[in-house]
């Protein structure tokens, strides 16, 4: 079962704190620990559980063993893992992650639980918290045991009677696949049957897609946590594993591969998404990817077609922009560290017609787009041709003029030759309309407008624009 789906009972809400009188302590501390505990609630109920956390923390410095405030930090470690494990990759973009990893919530979840049940061994919300902790690190059967222990205590309790039909579930169907096939040939890592087996030096055995996913975070076995010294160009797949898994498994081995080539061979509508800037057809550049789940997104393309879509974030709607461009990737270099230099080139633009989240990077169904071009003998037809011939003359005398400034300085002359061999014919109006675009740095928001037109006479003009508003900037400088 994923923890995506596992729902939680009993951590709604948190139990007020009642002020206790006891002579052995003073009056200042006992008001110094409700306020904790009140701010600590306020923040639970406002969802800020890392302030939650923290007040509680104090609290339990100044009163150990107080079951509400033990009960109250339990419910708010729980809480934080679901936020973390729900949270949609995608926030980075916006509000970088940092702190604990979600199963460590759990596991402190589950020691303030027990610390309870020690406590009050009576306790049904005691019981409860403990099997929500359990659920969380796949610890069904101990759950189940616990939620068992909970409904002799309180038969009618309906967050209990709820844990135990969701943790039977579970119990049942682990149960019932164990009988099927033994977890020998699982991967540690997605728990299903090893695709493309990969045995690392330390002896262990996993997907080939699943180690390298893992170690983009860290270099290290995800079973035994020994460094490892690999990397996907050179690790080669164990032969004699994979031949043992096809011949005993053929089926399943068959929905692993359709699986997988489902990830790495998409349809003809759907188009991984790389969100960083906005790229035009036929534009060349480099990359640097060192982002993890890019780096997964990278093998992926490389297994399949090579293709990817380059898109920006709108800063108008402060999300993914409507239209992005294909760019193929026409050189890959897989450096030893895990990262990948791209050398890559636009191809053709798309319309975005909605995105989702895969395995923390974008994917997006799209409608492919181009120009609209007037029909032969049309006045729009002349309009075009006329338009593309003073643009292509221009164009010309533009870069003779660059060239001659930019004598000087040998990097932009550089450019500005290399800019000139790309240079297309006129006979492809739309080429030649991004070509000329490309020849000034625009900002991201003006390279959009650029990618939406359908219109190659605008685009033109507005090149031309570009152009000129350059050559005036240059002879004031």
């Amino acid at each position: 079962m994923s923890n995506q789906t596992i729902s939680l009972e009993g951590i709604d809400n948190v139990d007020d704190f009642v002020l206790e009188n006891e002579e052995e302590e003073d009056s200042i501390s006992r008001t110094h620990l409700h306020q904790l505990v009140t701010k600590a609630n306020k923040a639970f109920r406002q969802n800020r559980f890392e302030e939650a956390i923290s007040c509680y923390s104090r609290a339990i410095n100044i009163k150990p063993h107080h079951p509400i405030i033990l009960g109250n930090r339990c419910a708010a470690y729980l809480r934080i893992y679901q936020f973390l494990v729900h949270r949609p990759p995608s926030d980075s973009e916006y509000r970088p992650l940092s702190g604990l990893d979600p199963t460590i919530h759990a596991g402190l979840a589950l020691k303030d639980a027990d610390k309870l049940i020690n406590l009050q061994s009576d306790s049904v919300k005691a019981h409860i918290l403990k099997a929500d902790a359990l659920i969380l690190l796949q610890r069904f059967e101990l759950a189940h045991d616990v939620v068992l222990s909970g409904l002799h205590i309180n038969p009618s309790s309906t967050h209990l009677q709820n844990l135990a039909r969701m943790t039977s579930t579970t119990v049942g169907r682990n149960n019932h696949e164990i009988t099927i096939r033994s977890d020998d040939f699982d991967c540690t890592v997605c728990l299903k049957l090893i695709y493309e087996p990969v045995t690392t030096p330390c002896g262990h055995s996993f997907c080939r897609s699943c180690l390298f996913q893992a170690m983009d975070r860290c270099n290290r076995c995800p079973l035994c946590r020994t460094i490892l010294f690999i990397s996907p160009k050179t690790c080669s797949i164990s032969v004699t594993l994979n031949n043992i898994i096809q011949k005993n498994f053929p089926e399943e081995y068959a929905e692993r591969k359709l699986e997988h080539e489902n990830l790495t061979i998409m349809g003809a509508d759907l188009l991984p998404l790389f969100v960083m800037d906005v790229v035009l057809p036929f534009q060349k550049l480099q990359l640097n990817i060192f982002e993890p789940r890019y780096r997964l997104m990278v093998r992926r393309i490389m297994e399949g077609n090579r293709r990817m879509g380059m898109v920006t974030i709108d800063s108008t709607s402060g999300s993914v922009a409507d239209h992005a461009c294909e760019v193929e990737i026409t050189d890959c270099e897989a450096l030893p560290d895990g990262r990948f230099f791209l050398e890559v080139e636009g191809r053709r633009r798309c319309h975005i017609i909605e995105n989702w989240d895969q395995d923390g990077y974008r994917v997006a169904e799209i409608e492919w787009i181009q120009d609209i071009c007037p029909a032969e003998g049309t006045e729009e037809r002349l309009d075009l041709q006329d338009t593309i011939q003073k643009a292509e003359a221009y164009a010309k005398s533009w870069m003779r003029t660059a060239q001659e400034a930019a004598q000087g300085d040998q990097v932009r002359l550089a450019q500005l030759h290399k800019a000139e061999e790309l240079m297309p014919t006129t006979n492809d109006p739309e080429h030649f309309s991004f070509w000329l675009a490309t020849l000034t740095n625009r900002r991201p928001s003006e390279r959009l407008d650029l990618l939406r037109m359908r219109d190659t006479i605008e685009r033109l003009k507005r090149g031309l624009i570009y152009l000129k508003a350059e050559e005036q900037f240059c002879r004031v400088q």
